[in-house]
């Protein structure tokens, strides 16, 4: 703010091995360190942006409330919710809108002493490493990070906040000690969110707020310690792009194993990356049947979604040492030994999500449909047919009763659920496949039915021409090898 402007700028580094070990999910501390000074720094042109398209806003109050509290002041300027600010404000001057309808008067909070009451803070030590995080329960900004946030907490809701950071700190110093250590570098506030009725629980980070993460209450100290490991991961991302180019076609839609929508191959980078460190903590805790079906899963996610970006070839040379990098880390994990009958359950889950992926966001068109089911009704070969990928019309978490029945019989509690979902989850595959194929002939738009069979080639293909067919007398596991021939 008031440095001389002869004074030598310092460009962010970062060597080749410190940037491999960051792909990996390793970050030392130095590393992390120059991360937030970039970040740092990122704010700093953004407030420079903001003065030249307005001028005339309250720029004496913070150049004189730096100069008598330097310190204070530039901590308020890092603080994630200030770049979440910062960014926005930029973004609606640059669309003409006026200075005080582009909230160009949060520059007179920043340059404010402190007011109102103290920040609730969440602090916990274990083992001798230390956390201290603001609870953002009541800032002005916090609804910017793209979840609603929470009421204003009760002093026992915050209590309650409180316990389960201090449970999940102790299960994160104690199992991924490491990452536990980046977190406590990157993490610089929590801003409690409503939770979502459809979801288990919901979190979020922002591309303009390394640091910050948005959440619902977790369920237990586990579910936070995950979350919190995820998004950090998504913290520390965000600053690798700000910092190099990772992607020629950014946009690019594909198959993520975390969604039910198409993602953008950034948005594919950003869940594996995430992922790796959730894999990893859930690799560190054997003996727990829960925790070996996760790690089963997202071990496989994570390294086919590397691999598929690397052979998409749309990546920069950056880009490509980083994913090598993470597909390095996870790949020796796919042969580690984890028990047979979970592993099934996590193959299987996997599976049921692409199939219903595929079923949900790839397009048959009606008459290609319609040529399979003549071609089968006059005893032909059937016709090349393909599949279109389109854009979902909005956000889809993952949602599957299937994986729900599986949590529950891993937890060890009574499973109750269809007759297929029942002999899946016992392993009877020809009683699942009895009775997933009598749904899908009861429905064939029965899209759990569908992937409950895991049938080959293109399911969304296959459950078109059968939809088009509407015969029930045809029997859906023939069909599909039909097509598939």
């Amino acid at each position: 703010m008031t440095r001389s402007r002869t004074a030598a700028v310092r460009p962010h580094r970062l060597s080749d091995p410190a940037f491999a070990a960051l792909g990996a999910g390793r970050p030392d501390a130095e590393t992390v360190a120059e991360l937030r000074r970039a970040q740092f720094s990122r704010h700093l042109l953004l407030l420079r942006e903001i003065r030249a398209a307005a001028p005339g806003a309250s720029w004496s109050l913070l150049v004189a409330a730096e100069r008598d509290d330097r310190d204070r002041v530039r901590a308020a300027i890092a603080r994630p919710l200030t770049g979440v600010w910062a960014a926005r404000c930029l973004t609606a001057l640059r669309a003409g809108k006026l200075p005080e309808e582009a909230g160009v008067g949060y520059l007179e909070d920043l340059a404010a002493p402190p007011a109102g009451p103290v920040p609730r803070r969440l602090v916990a030590d274990h083992d001798g490493l230390t956390i201290s995080v603001r609870l953002e329960d009541r800032h002005p900004l916090r609804a910017q990070l793209g979840l609603t946030p929470a009421d204003p907490l009760t002093d026992a809701e915050a209590a309650r906040w409180q316990e389960l950071f201090t449970d999940a700190w102790q299960l994160l110093t104690r199992v991924v000690r490491p990452q536990a250590e980046v977190l406590a570098q990157v993490l610089d506030c929590i801003v409690p969110v409503r939770p979502d009725p459809s979801a288990r629980g919901i979190s979020a980070t922002s591309a303009d707020a390394f640091g910050a993460v948005a959440m619902s209450e977790p369920a237990d100290a586990a579910a936070l310690a995950v979350g919190l490991l995820h998004e950090t991961q998504h913290s520390l991302l965000n600053a690798v792009h700000y910092l190099f180019d990772l992607h020629r076609e950014p946009d690019a839609l594909g198959y993520s194993p975390w969604r039910d929508d198409p993602r953008p191959v950034s948005g594919i980078l950003h869940g594996a990356y995430a992922y790796l460190g959730v894999t990893r903590f859930w690799r560190a805790r054997p003996g727990d049947p829960m925790a070996a079906f996760e790690y089963a899963r997202w071990r496989s996610a994570v390294a086919d979604a590397t691999d598929d970006l690397l052979r998409r070839g749309g990546l920069t040379p950056a880009g490509t040492r980083f994913v090598a990098s993470l597909h390095a880390e996870v790949r020796p994990w796919l042969d580690e030994p984890v028990d047979p009958a979970v592993a099934r359950l996590a193959a299987g889950a996997n599976t049921d999500h692409h199939v219903r992926w595929r079923l949900r966001n790839r397009h048959v068109e009606p008459a290609d449909a319609r040529a399979l089911a003549e071609a089968w009704r006059r005893g032909a070969p059937p016709p090349r047919v393909t599949s279109e990928l389109r854009r979902a019309p909005r956000r889809a978490l993952e949602a599957s009763a299937r994986l729900d029945l599986t949590h529950a019989l891993l937890r060890g509690e009574v499973v109750d659920g269809s007759a297929g979902d029942l002999a899946y989850l016992r392993g009877d595959e020809e009683a699942a496949v009895r009775a997933y194929r009598e749904r899908v002939i009861a429905d064939p738009r029965d899209h759990a039915a569908w992937a409950g069979l895991a049938l080959g080639g293109a399911p969304e293909v296959v459950a078109a021409a059968y939809q088009a067919l509407d015969d029930p007398e045809t029997d859906p596991i023939t069909f599909a090898a039909w097509v598939s021939s």
